[in-house]
């Protein structure tokens, strides 16, 4: 994970950030975290990693 918000603009301006530093778009995912009623909707920005290291 790279960056995580509840605010909407937030989530668009790093996008916009990635995208103005080349990053390939189709390793970035998004997901979107609906908390419903009882908690905030998150936005969660993760980068995917094609080959991890083990620990």
């Amino acid at each position: 994970m790279i960056f995580e918000t509840e605010d909407v603009v937030a989530l668009r301006t790093q996008l916009r950030r990635l995208r103005e530093a080349r990053v390939d778009e189709s390793m970035v995912r998004v997901d979107t975290l609906c908390g419903r009623l009882e908690l905030p909707t998150v936005y969660r920005l993760s980068r995917f990693v094609t080959n991890p290291t083990s620990a």
